[in-house]
C-alpha cells in the first residue's frame, strides 16, 4: 500500500510540473486573453498540486512556475514591464511558491474539520488571490517609479491603477480558482485515497 501511495505521489507531482511548463509554454493555456485581460490560469495547477499533495508539493510547484517567469523575463519576456520586474525573484518566484503554501495549509485546516469542499474552494480562492495580491503589492511597493511610467501613470495614481488590475484580473481569477479547485481536486481526492 505505501508503495503504491508513493507511486500515485510521484507521478502526479511530474504530471503537474509537466502541466506548468506547458502552461508557460504553450501560448493561451497559461494566460488566456479575454477583452483586453491576460487571465492567469497557472496558479490553478499549483494551487491543485498543494491540496492533493501537500503545501510542500504545492509550494514546489509553484516555484517552478516562479522560476519559469524569472527566466524568461531575462530571454523572452512577456511584456515591457516584465524584465524590470520579475528579474527580481522576490516578485517573480516568492508569490508562486506561497500560492502552494497557502492554498495546501487551508485545505488541511477545512479537510481536518470534515469540510473538504469548502476547503478546496477556499483554496482556490485564496491561493489564487496571495498571488495577485503579492505581485501587484510588491510591483507598486518595489518598482513604484518604474511601474508608473510603464503605465503612463501619475505615481500618486499607480496604487488605484493596480487595485483596478486586482478587481478586473484578480477576482475573475480568483472565481475561476474557487470554482475549479473543487472540481478537479474532489476528483483526485478520491483517487488518491482508493
Amino acid at each position: 500500500m505505501q508503495r503504491r501511495s508513493n507511486a500515485y505521489h510521484i507521478s502526479v507531482l511530474a504530471v503537474l510540473m509537466a502541466i506548468i511548463i506547458i502552461q508557460n509554454i504553450v501560448p493561451f493555456f497559461g494566460y488566456i486573453p479575454i477583452a483586453g485581460l491576460s487571465l492567469t490560469t497557472i496558479h490553478i495547477t499549483v494551487i491543485i498540486a498543494a491540496v492533493i499533495l501537500g503545501p510542500r508539493d504545492g509550494a514546489l510547484i509553484g516555484g517552478i512556475w516562479g522560476l519559469i517567469d524569472w527566466i524568461r523575463a531575462f530571454v523572452a519576456p512577456t511584456s515591457a514591464l516584465a524584465p524590470i520586474v520579475f528579474t527580481n525573484p522576490l516578485v517573480s518566484v516568492v508569490p508562486r511558491v506561497l500560492i502552494g503554501v497557502m492554498a495546501g495549509w487551508l485545505f488541511i485546516w477545512f479537510n481536518r474539520r470534515k469540510q473538504p469542499t469548502l476547503g478546496l474552494t477556499l483554496a482556490g480562492v485564496a491561493g489564487s488571490l496571495t498571488n495577485t495580491i503579492l505581485v501587484l503589492g510588491l510591483i507598486g511597493t518595489l518598482y513604484r517609479n518604474q511601474a508608473a511610467g510603464f503605465y503612463q501613470l501619475d505615481l500618486s495614481k499607480l496604487m488605484p491603477y493596480l487595485l483596478t488590475i486586482v478587481g478586473t484580473n484578480g477576482v475573475p481569477e480568483a472565481i475561476l480558482a474557487g470554482i475549479l479547485t473543487p472540481l478537479i481536486g474532489t476528483a483526485l481526492l478520491r483517487f488518491k485515497r482508493n
